[in-house]
């Protein structure tokens, strides 16, 4: 993983490294990583597999500089799309130091979490820690029947966790723990990133990212994975004075059906002026200035299937 490097060194004991969150669809990682950064830089959805990047957030410490990579969510695939973004998945795991499991709360140890340790038991030499998410939704009773769980996961995959954190994202229950023992495991460093920066991530994937978060919610159950995101152009409106800038950015969404393309438009267009509105506040909040969103909707048949689709596309 390439990064900014700071010759001058951090101070006496500091870490710097890279940590992954895997788990398996909707355990909280993208909420996670969002809470640890304290900024939103991966989109979150209560649909399964949301997240199609490997998105970087990174997390500024006094004691080190800790850059987090939230991964889609390993399942087993039933297209060309769901297999490359498994490879991506496993690509990711060899190059960080830590990897942290997601496991929520609120769910029983599953056959999803265990097909994940056994993957992840395969790196051997790459520290674990697991993470219960979603604390704040269960009793102090069911959290210790949780652990256990957990403890037993880790047994059956032979795992020795390095640490077994429990923590909540929405009430920041245990995040600063976690972030520290997560830098633990890093290597003595200097910041890899500049202070005060939070993600890597080009603003273009970000805004797409944005659009499609908005375009999820709300819509039926099949139609999440057949979603992509396209930013055409990002370019500031030039008759516009300085302390009235505009930036017009167009967005093509493509979706793989004709009847996909009517759920996402809605009746006489309702549909997608509401995702219009949605994206562009968190645009605009991430880019720090006003925004003009032009979002088309096309149909790119089968993308998820089609490798010259999916490249176009950038998967």
């Amino acid at each position: 993983m390439t990064a900014f490097s700071d010759e001058a060194g951090g101070p006496d004991g500091y870490r710097s490294g890279f940590a992954c969150f895997v788990g398996r669809p909707n355990a909280g990682k993208s909420t996670l990583m969002n809470a640890l950064v304290g900024e939103k830089v991966a989109i979150t959805s209560s649909r399964p597999q949301t997240t199609r990047h490997a998105i970087r957030g990174i997390v500024h410490r006094d004691d080190g500089q800790l850059v987090l990579v939230d991964t889609p969510g390993l399942h087993r695939p039933r297209t060309l799309l769901g297999q490359r973004l498994n490879d991506l998945v496993r690509t990711t795991w060899a190059e960080v130091d830590v990897i942290g499991m997601c496991i929520p709360a609120d769910e029983r140890v599953g056959p999803g979490d265990r097909f994940i340790a056994g993957a992840i038991a395969e790196i051997a030499r790459t520290p674990k820690v697991a993470v219960v998410t979603k604390i704040d939704t269960i009793t102090e009773a069911q959290l210790a029947e949780q652990l256990s769980a957990v403890a037993a996961l880790g047994a059956d995959a032979e795992i020795d966790w390095a640490e077994v954190v429990p923590v909540s994202a929405q009430t920041g229950a245990q995040l600063d723990l976690l972030a520290g023992l997560l830098l633990d495991q890093m290597p003595p460093g200097p910041p890899l990133y500049p202070e005060g920066e939070l993600t890597d991530e080009p603003e273009e994937k970000l805004v797409a990212e944005l659009i499609r978060e908005a375009a999820l919610e709300g819509v039926r159950e099949e139609l999440p994975h057949s979603i992509a995101v396209v930013v055409e152009e990002m370019i500031p409106r030039e008759d516009r004075p300085e302390d009235r800038p505009l930036l017009d950015v167009h967005v093509n969404i493509y979706v793989e059906r004709d009847s996909q393309k009517s759920i996402v438009i809605g009746r006489k267009g309702a549909r997608l002026r509401e995702v219009g509105t949605q994206a562009r506040q968190h645009i605009e909040r991430l880019l720090g200035t006003p925004v003009y969103l032009d979002l088309h909707v096309k149909v790119a048949k089968d993308w998820q299937r089609d490798p010259k689709k999916l490249g176009r596309l950038g998967f």
